[in-house]
């Protein structure tokens, strides 16, 4: 039987990878935090998308598994068991190490019962202020009161007894809310130090005033409790229909989706669990237990005092002289491609190729794809200044974009009203390319520009995520990007292939085979043969059986993959030359890279897509090459950058533990610092050659 890693199973270790930080001695505290904060995050969505899909495989009966090739329940089970270990780490991070180190640098976060006498006067005025219009208690009377508990909201699960009851075995159960989503989590209290700040979480001040919300009962014990609600949207692939419509009926339907998930205290005694399973009509799957808190995420919106050595050392974006002080972008542009990779370069070169665009009085046509958009976009902006400056502009609006959807619908809607040409998402399918275009009148004649990325244009992720993207006039690229727009606005096949994209739909998978089964075959002729990739995820199963392949007669495979591997390196005889990594650090890794040996000829190309049956299949997605040999060069060093990380890599094998990459070697190599000082390099060597052609 073929090796092969579920894909949720194989997230679940990414996820562990990103919680190994939070505990990682060489991470400012205040990162740690932050990887806690992700670690939650990440978690949530993937309860309300995957673990809610399989739930509902599992109800729907069996008739709906006829073509999986896994059973359902195995699959929940496991991810439960994985993820309860996991849970459980993460309060040993948070209490023995997390709020020990606060309280080393002046931040205590304090218990309700080891309060002075004036924070406990301060939080009773404060919750009767501030919190009372809020917390909703509610008896809980079997099913007969079952109240509908928000997404992801925070409550405390009271037990009582009341006073009057002879029997004080008899237990009547109650609700309250903590109103985190009107107030901040951690609340600052008035300090019993003056060097020092004192805390506390917005649960232990509704913990302690609640004795005052049940006249007439007693309090025994309160335990935190969180529902998550199904967030899948369930579009159907169909062909008619108007699909914003459906879009925008599924986001009203979100907040209220079935249960996919019940956090409760892992204390949480066995009567007031029973209890809950029975009012809110949850089953075992949909039980998680966790620690005292839950919403972890809420992390990211810790109060910080503002110490620097607390933070990553600042690795102010590199500015790129080139373009940015340029008159014009697209003067340097015609001079050769130009390589961007943030968050280590500026993007202000993106941001400048537009803005420019919009202005530039030789310019008549933008076109741009829009996936993901900051909130805030001058991107944008400059889209609906080049609508009042004459220009034509037209965007490909993908509605698809999950969690983005209610955004990009806005954005839509803003583009519309300022004249720009709006496409919507085409049904069935998802357009994840990342590209745009600019059509400049230069001689009387017509040339074209593109920007391609791994990456949004968005100037938020630009700052956190590591993307590479590039600049480019070369006619053979830009005349089939002007195709792929073509077919995003009519609909209508292309009428001539592709020859150097390779674009979903079209020619992008059996491309990648193409190009695995030449390095295949030179292996087999006892020739050399190398395969690098560098993805998000790499999952599908067809690509992964022709990697084993490769793998068998001798071509050496290295991977670099941020999340999930289905691929299951290292076994003798199916997959001995494929070595597997994955690097986790302060940026995330999001570009895609990938080189083949090809014979000596090498050959390397970056694209928006992943290796995922959605990506390979269900999106159009971009792969273009480097045709710039000195880019080619620098791509290619980039990835020996990280494949001699010996600080962030993990290792990715079968047994899944991702341990770390040690080497023999005295130097530490942190690829994602090697990265940003071999980019700094270059600008300044750039720099020189520059002035002494000047010269």
């Amino acid at each position: 039987m073929t090796p092969y890693i579920h894909r949720d199973i194989s997230w679940l270790a990414f996820n562990y990878r990103v919680l190994q930080e939070a505990k990682d001695n060489s991470v400012p505290l205040y990162e740690k935090i932050k990887f806690l904060a992700i670690y939650s995050s990440n978690l949530d969505e993937f309860f309300r998308v995957r673990v809610a899909n399989h739930r509902n495989i599992v109800r729907a009966g069996k008739k709906t598994r006829k073509n999986l090739d896994f059973e359902p329940e195995n699959i929940l089970k496991e991810i439960l068991k994985i993820v309860n270990e996991q849970q459980e780490e993460f309060s040993d991070i948070f209490e023995r190490k997390i709020v020990p180190k606060l309280a080393k640098n002046g931040m205590n976060i304090r218990r309700r019962k080891k309060l002075s006498d004036a924070q406990i006067e301060y939080i009773e005025e404060y919750f009767n202020e501030y919190m009372l219009p809020f917390v909703q208690p509610v008896l809980l009377v079997g099913k007969k009161i079952r109240p509908f508990l928000n997404n992801a909201s925070l409550y405390l699960a009271l037990i009582m007894t009341s006073v009057e009851q002879k029997d004080k075995d008899e237990f009547h159960y109650a609700i309250v809310k903590v109103p985190s989503d009107h107030l901040p989590r951690y609340l600052e209290l008035p300090a019993t130090n003056e060097s020092e700040k004192d805390f506390i979480i917005l649960d232990d001040i509704v913990r302690h005033n609640i004795r005052n919300l049940f006249p007439g009962y007693d309090i025994h014990d309160s335990h935190s409790i969180k529902l998550t609600r199904d967030a899948e949207l369930y579009i159907d692939d169909e062909y008619s229909g108007d699909l914003i419509e459906k879009i925008k009926k599924s986001l009203n339907k979100r907040s209220v989706g079935t249960a996919s998930r019940l956090v409760f205290d892992r204390t949480m005694p066995d009567h007031l669990l029973s209890f809950l399973q029975n009012v809110f009509e949850l089953d075992n799957y949909d039980l998680l237990p966790e620690g005292r808190y839950h919403n972890n995420f809420d992390l990211f919106k810790f109060p910080w005092k503002g110490e620097k050595h607390l933070k990553d050392k600042p690795q102010p974006p590199l500015k790129m002289d080139r373009i940015e002080d340029a008159d014009s972008i697209f003067d340097e542009i015609k001079k050769g491609d130009i390589l961007n990779h943030v968050p280590y370069h500026s993007y202000e070169s993106v941001i400048k190729f537009f803005e420019d665009a919009a202005t530039d009085p030789s310019v008549t046509h933008i076109k741009i794809i829009q996936y993901r958009v900051a909130k805030i976009s001058r991107i944008m902006d400059a889209l609906m200044l080049a609508v009042k400056n004459g220009k034509q502009v037209s965007a490909f609006v993908e509605v698809k974009a999950r969690f983005d959807e209610a955004a990009n619908l806005m954005w839509g809607e803003r583009l519309e009203k300022a004249g720009v040409a709006v496409n919507y998402s085409i049904p069935g399918l998802k357009v994840h390319s990342k590209m745009t275009i600019v059509r400049r009148i230069e001689k009387e004649k017509a040339k074209i520009y593109c920007y391609f990325s791994t990456g949004n244009f968005h100037e938020d992720t630009a700052r956190l995520y590591s993307d590479v993207g590039i600049f480019t006039a070369n006619k053979n690229l830009t005349s089939e990007a002007t195709r792929v727009f073509s077919y995003l606005e009519t609909k209508n096949r292309p009428p001539k292939p592709f020859k150097y994209l390779a674009v979903g739909q079209f020619n992008l998978k059996p491309m990648l085979l193409g190009l695995i089964a030449f390095e295949t075959s030179m292996a087999e002729q006892g020739k050399p043969a190398q395969i690098i990739l560098k993805m998000n995820s790499l999952q599908d199963s067809e690509m992964i059986d022709a990697l084993y392949k490769a793998s068998s007669k001798g071509v050496d495979i290295k991977l670099i993959i941020r999340g999930i591997c289905s691929l299951v390196p290292g076994i003798e005889k199916i997959s001995e030359n494929i070595k597997a990594i994955s690097i986790v650090d302060r940026y995330l890794e999001h570009s895609r890279i990938f080189y083949f040996h090809h014979s000596g000829d090498e050959l390397t190309y970056l694209s928006s897509a992943d290796w995922m049956v959605r990506n390979l299949h269900h999106r159009i997605e971009t792969i273009f090459p480097i045709l710039d040999e000195t880019i080619k060069e620098t791509v290619k060093d980039l990835l020996h950058i990280q494949l001699n990380d010996n600080v962030k890599a993990r290792i990715i094998d079968v047994k899944k533990n991702n341990s770390y990459v040690r080497d023999t070697t005295d130097l530490a190599i942190r690829s994602q610092v090697e990265t940003y000082y071999y980019l700094k390099r270059k600008l300044e060597q750039e720099k020189i050659e520059l002035e002494e052609n000047n010269d």
